[in-house]
């Protein structure tokens, strides 16, 4: 009985809000809060099978992995997000895998290759499916990396550009929602984030809002992980799945920078505090994966386009827990890059320790890693104290000395 009332409570109230009445928030638990103000990403999975090949996985276990990218995201969300999904029965290709088959290089990626697999299944699935009840659509591949050529990819906005103009629609007429993101039965939760997540950002003044961290050049060369990869995580290193997709597959992916939570709209603009380095500051920056820190992350702004960001990562939680270090990373951010190419990044982590590979070393940290200090633009970042998962840190222009 008490939760039909609560079902019609919360259900009244909601009808309050569309109606335009001011809605006091002292009406509604929290957790009754978050039911109204949750962003459900809403998925449909089509389940692909090729001719002649065994998926080699059950539908139990794909919903399990979903599953778990909604415990995911409302981790990295705070609560505000959610992904619920709808798994199809299997529908079987028209072609072999080998006529559908990828470069695992994305530059040298055959499109058209990626088109056909989308429109054939999209159009296997549009007979039986309403699109219009979800906002993104995943493929889930009966196949695996050895056959297909990647793990994971995104269809859209990626291999198949971001431009609006061409708008995907199954042969029947039904629009594609969102976009599309294509994995493999080997995929790792931190895969099904990073193209899920590549959808859910979309597209900004012809810009992809979240794009992959990674450099795409260094990619190129360095493909997979026996063959060098690590080499290509020169922005954000295993620091953010946006990067590294995962530090290894028989654990966790880490969570997410707050960079990627900006991006998604995740995290409060009250709880980013912009700092003025012409006015000396301290201020505790508390990790970014515990809510209840009044600050968990400063934005130092340098000219119209370029800030840096700081945020306190700690080995806390389901995922942060597999962080290769902990303490201060400061980022330096250029919102007028788009992609990570050639050297350049719209984000790229500041090393306090260069002898460490893949940016392992990259936080600051007391006692043997205390200062940041960039000369050129005559910014100074100060560990001061650490309580706890706490960090009081100091803000200000470059001090004299050496």
């Amino acid at each position: 009985m008490n939760r039909l009332f609560r079902a019609m409570k919360i259900l009244f109230l909601s009808a309050v809000v569309f109606s335009g009445v001011p809605l006091y928030s002292d009406l509604l638990s929290a957790d009754e809060t978050a039911v109204l103000t949750r962003d459900v990403k809403k998925g449909l999975v089509i389940l692909v099978k090729f001719p002649g090949l065994d998926p080699g996985i059950g539908r139990e276990e794909i919903a399990r992995r979903f599953r778990r990218l909604d415990r995911y995201v409302k981790e990295m969300s705070y609560g505000k997000a959610a992904v619920e999904t709808d798994l199809t029965e299997w529908y079987g290709m028209p072609l072999p895998v080998g006529k559908y088959a990828i470069s695992p290089s994305n530059l040298k990626v055959d499109k058209s290759r990626v088109s056909r697999l989308i429109q054939d299944a999209v159009d296997a699935a549009g007979r039986d499916h309403d699109f219009s009840r979800y906002t993104f659509v995943v493929l889930f591949l009966g196949a695996r990396f050895r056959e297909y050529g990647m793990i994971g990819l995104c269809g859209y906005p990626g291999m198949l550009g971001w431009s609006r103009s061409a708008m995907l629609k199954t042969s029947g007429g039904q629009p594609v929602p969102g976009g599309v993101a294509i994995f493999t039965s080997q995929a790792h939760l931190g895969t099904l984030f990073h193209d899920c997540a590549h959808v859910w950002g979309g597209v900004r003044d012809g810009k992809r809002v979240l794009p992959c961290l990674y450099d795409h050049d260094l990619q190129e060369k360095y493909p997979t992980r026996d063959r060098g990869w690590e080499k290509a995580l020169i922005n954000m290193g295993y620091w953010d799945p946006m990067s590294c997709h995962m530090i290894s597959f028989d654990v966790p992916p880490p969570g997410i920078s707050s960079w990627t939570r900006i991006r998604l709209g995740w995290l409060a603009p009250e709880k980013i505090a912009v700092m003025n380095p012409d006015v000396t500051t301290e201020i505790v920056l508390g990790p970014l994966g515990e809510t209840s820190s009044e600050v968990l992350a400063l934005k130092i702004p340098l000219t119209e386009h370029t800030y840096y960001l700081a945020e306190n990562r700690r080995k806390t939680g389901s995922f942060d827990s597999v962080l290769p270090g902990e303490g201060i990373l400061v980022m330096y951010c250029d919102d007028r890059i788009a992609e990570c190419r050639n050297g350049k990044a719209p984000v790229k982590l500041r090393n306090a320790d260069p002898r460490m590979p893949g940016l392992r070393g990259a936080a600051f940290r007391l006692p043997d890693r205390p200062r940041f200090t960039d000369r050129e633009n005559g910014i100074e970042i100060t560990l001061v104290e650490e309580t706890g998962h706490s960090y009081k840190v100091r803000v200000g222009r470059v001090r004299p000395g050496p």
